[in-house]
């Protein structure tokens, strides 16, 4: 299955159009592939690189069972494509627990909301960490830190 979006020309400096295309794999992780179609002004590249923002990292759940214990996943993605990939991402996330073991090196909760995401490593552009939990509710998780370029 594959999206296409385009992005508006800019009316501004050199016209530029980017093509972005979501490719989902069968083992459920994504590729977001970008295309630049004309070159961009040295200004426009240095807003461009190292702009990745907490509003960069996506985190959405989604109930997966509800008989016996509720189980629920949990996506975490970098969608910044300017190349600088964050690292070391912390989630609010309360006294987070689990009746299904999750492995640390995916998400482990640290102390009460502080969560680390993918073992403190960089989660590359486009890269989704994924992990089913089961408790008998949805925990609230968001945003708490993460060091960028």
């Amino acid at each position: 299955m594959a999206a296409v979006f385009l992005l508006p020309r800019q009316e501004e400096g050199p016209s530029t159009r980017y093509m972005h295309s979501f490719h989902e794999h069968k083992n459920g992780s994504r590729t977001v592939p970008v295309k630049a179609e004309h070159s961009l002004s040295k200004s426009r590249k240095v807003l461009l690189q190292g702009a990745c923002t907490n509003r960069d990292i996506s985190i959405s759940q989604s109930i997966e069972s509800t008989s016996g214990i509720p189980q629920y996943v949990v996506e975490i993605v970098n969608t910044c494509v300017s190349g600088c990939a964050p690292h070391d991402i912390h989630l609010l996330c309360g006294w987070f627990a689990s009746a299904r073991v999750i492995s640390p090196t995916l998400f482990k909760r640290l102390a009460f909301d502080n969560c680390l995401v993918n073992g403190g490593k960089t989660l590359a552009s486009s890269q989704i960490i994924r992990f089913t939990y089961s408790n008998s509710f949805m925990y609230p998780l968001a945003f708490k830190s993460a060091k960028f370029c």
